[in-house]
């Protein structure tokens, strides 16, 4: 599917998000009508500060009952250890053939401090520069075994080649890790890093390390704003700045029909709530707002958290996602197999296998 306009390609993302919800069911089958709408990713959040299914077990669950969507749990990364955190997310790209994504956050409260009893809580600023490090030892470890290390020699009784197995050797502020990775090289090469670059903290790490950003606004100039101080950003930091994806995130209530947009809302945009930007109002209007705000550059697609989690996606992908498609703004089907391949994203080059790092 070409982009029209000569934009990029539009893409969308929702959350599975439920409150008590511990069986399977209450997230494949979420899945599963997300994947029928062709969407990006679907994320799962986590957090030490309530009660809840490990978000990274659940989507591995959800892995072999689907074949094409992204799956992003969110797994923070200030009481977790930093190599197992990659390993895990290697894993899941591996147990999904490709499809993992990893949303990263930080746990800022002494309430989640004591739960493991090692440290006090620290300042924001510190504790997304630690995440910014980790971010960095990842990619490191997912390196630290290049594409053909394995090699399951029988008659020689070699599993993998030595020689293409790399220690990292990092020292971070507060952590040290020397690998190489107990996971062979994930599918992806590097798993898909979402980041919420909303708040000011984690907008440089997002600009530096992540693949998506998410920012919560409620305009399209506020959004175009951040999507290109996040592009710049980037792009200081070495990187090519259209290999950032800058989606906006919306908290949707479809409501319980065809209305329009109440004014506020849809009609006069998404309004600021407690739990972030809302949209207020119809499939159809959700979809002229998609389509606006992507026309005008002010955002590479949406990232979509329904209100009521059952019926909110229902009709966003039976109403907003089919007719967006029925305009040619959006893929009827998946291109590629993964999540890289869904949001136009190359595979990284192995950072060791490319300058012969030391071993």
């Amino acid at each position: 599917m070409t982009a029209p306009h000569g934009r990029g390609l539009l893409h969308l993302a929702a959350a599975l998000d439920q409150q008590a919800a511990f069986d399977a069911a209450s997230y494949v089958g979420p899945a599963q009508l997300a994947e029928r709408g062709g969407l990006d990713f679907v994320t799962l959040g986590d957090t030490f500060a309530r009660p809840g299914p490990d978000a990274l077990a659940v989507l591995s669950r959800v892995a072999p009952a689907t074949r094409r969507i992204g799956l992003v749990p969110t797994v923070t990364t200030t009481h977790t250890e930093p190599f197992h955190v990659q390993a895990a997310v290697a894993t899941l790209d591996w147990v999904s053939r490709g499809r993992a994504g990893w949303q990263l956050d930080v746990s800022t409260t002494e309430g989640e401090a004591r739960l493991f009893g090692r440290r006090h809580a620290a300042p924001a600023d510190a504790l997304w520069r630690e995440a910014g490090e980790i971010a960095e030892v990842a990619a490191r470890l997912w390196d630290s075994w290049e594409d053909d290390a394995e090699i399951r020699d029988e008659a020689t009784g070699r599993f993998v080649d030595r020689d293409k197995l790399h220690h990292v050797d990092f020292q971070g502020a507060t952590f040290f890790v020397k690998g190489p990775s107990i996971v062979p090289r994930p599918p992806q090469g590097h798993p898909v890093r979402v980041v919420d670059a909303t708040e000011g903290p984690a907008r440089r790490v997002a600009a530096r390390h992540a693949d998506v950003a998410l920012v919560r606004v409620v305009g399209p100039a506020h959004a175009r704003a951040v999507r290109a101080e996040l592009r710049d950003a980037a792009a200081k930091f070495g990187r090519d700045a259209d290999t950032l994806r800058v989606l906006g995130s919306l908290v949707v209530d479809l409501g319980d029909g065809e209305r329009a947009a109440e004014p506020g809302h849809g009609g006069g945009g998404p309004r600021q709530t407690a739990q972030g930007p809302l949209y207020r109002g119809g499939p159809v209007d959700l979809a002229e707002l998609i389509a606006a705000w992507h026309a005008s550059e002010a955002v590479d697609g949406f990232h979509l958290t329904p209100v009521e989690p059952h019926r909110d996606l229902e009709r966003l992908v039976n109403g907003t996602v089919a007719l967006l498609q029925h305009r040619g703004l959006f893929r009827t089907f998946y291109p590629g197999s993964t999540l890289r391949e869904h949001l136009g994203l190359a595979r990284p080059a192995n950072q060791y296998a490319v300058t012969g790092g030391a071993s």
